[in-house]
């Protein structure tokens, strides 16, 4: 995974630190209510080869937590003079922000010292789906507890929409879900949004996966016969890589709000039938726990809405149903209720109005904080 560094602070000395992990706004998978596990990772970086490294690592996490002020205490680190890499682990009570210091020396002497100003041990909740999953609502949101965050694969940032690693480039319910779970838990919430305007579940699949009718659009589909398709897997890698990015049990759940492209299309051909929708939908959460190599929690919304003329199909919310009933997830929001000016363009668009992305999200809040206080101490052998 490709990350940014963080910038180690000037000790006068030609040595410094470069951490990996944790970067800045980082927040990590709390593993039980009460705490988690922070990995403290990066490498010493001396300007000359003739400078020695340190022989000696400590950190200290700095804030308030879910149990009171932290006390702050400096901690050892993996540390060998003979190597430039380190790698730590600190468990830490959940809650944030916090701030990390981390400290070198050498013969007694402070050498290196490097700061990441916002850590959190807190709730991270992967987003996909099409475009009401990413940022194609109207009117772009911000975290107002400043205490949600985005991860795009590479770097975290407060969650402003447009929200990074989701299509589109407007406004999202993303902000507004993670300040209402903030809010309801007091953790940092962090936000990994994958969604891609306009897409089937159809093209969510791995590759090679074989297809009997097209979606409606083709751009992710590969020709290999007379009639006959395949799925690229383009979207189905990328979202995979995402989930793996943030590590075994490195988040609370994905919330799948799709099926919009797989209802009532102007060509009937292109339209899914329920049963098909439900085997496609099946067969990506089985596959992409297979490939992320733990059974990560899903919720399925109950969405197929289209226009005030066109409000729900049964047939696709009966499948999203029955993946649920089949226990490979749990239920999410029924957004097909969102109509009239809940939808942008005065109510005749399929995207969400601005009041419509606030009931968007406390739809998701109601489900998935019911579900996680629940949750026992240790996390739950989930679905």
């Amino acid at each position: 995974m490709a990350l940014h560094f963080c910038a180690a602070e000037d000790t006068g000395t030609p040595l410094h630190i470069n951490l990996v992990s944790p970067l800045d706004f980082q927040v990590v998978q709390r593993q039980t209510i009460a705490a988690g596990h922070l990995v403290v990772a990066g490498s010493m970086v001396a300007e000359s080869k003739d400078t020695p490294l340190p022989d000696k690592l400590e950190a200290r996490v700095t804030g308030h937590s879910l149990s009171g002020e932290l006390p702050g205490q400096w901690q050892p680190l993996p540390c060998d003079a003979r190597i430039a890499a380190f790698r730590g682990e600190l468990t830490l009570p959940a809650g944030g922000w916090y701030r990390l210091e981390v400290r070198a020396f050498y013969k007694g002497v402070l050498v290196a010292s490097v700061v990441v100003e916002h850590v959190g041990l807190g709730e991270i909740f992967v987003v996909a789906g099409q475009s009401n999953s990413a940022n194609y609502d109207e009117e772009k949101q911000s975290t107002k507890t400043g205490l949600v965050v985005a991860f795009d694969g590479t770097q975290w940032q407060l969650a402003h929409d447009p929200e990074p690693g989701a299509g589109g480039k407007k406004g999202s319910f993303m902000p507004a879900f993670g300040d209402e779970m903030a809010a309801q838990f007091h953790v940092p919430i962090g936000i990994v949004a994958t969604g891609i305007g306009s897409t089937s579940v159809r093209e969510w699949l791995p590759a090679g996966t074989r297809l009997t009718l097209l979606p409606p659009l083709t751009r992710n589909v590969v020709t290999t016969g007379d009639g006959q398709w395949e799925v690229s897997g383009e979207i189905f890698a990328n979202f995979t890589t995402r989930m793996k990015q943030l590590g075994t049990n490195g988040f609370r759940a994905v919330l799948w709000h799709q099926g919009e492209s797989d209802a009532h299309q102007a060509d009937p051909t292109r339209t899914s039938p329920g049963e098909l929708y439900r085997q496609d939908l099946e067969q990506l959460i089985r596959d992409s726990r297979q490939v992320i190599g733990w059974d990560a929690p899903w919720f399925v919304a109950q969405v197929s809405y289209h226009n005030p003329s066109d409000t729900a199909s049964p047939d696709i919310r009966a499948a999203q149903k029955a993946v649920c009933d089949d226990d490979l997830a749990f239920p999410g929001p029924d957004t097909d209720t969102l109509t009239e000016d809940m939808r942008e363009k005065n109510g005749t668009g399929i995207h969400l109005s601005a009041r419509g992305q606030q009931a968007h999200a406390h739809l998701w809040f109601e489900k998935v904080s019911a579900w996680l206080e629940q949750q026992p101490g240790e996390t739950e052998k989930v679905k």
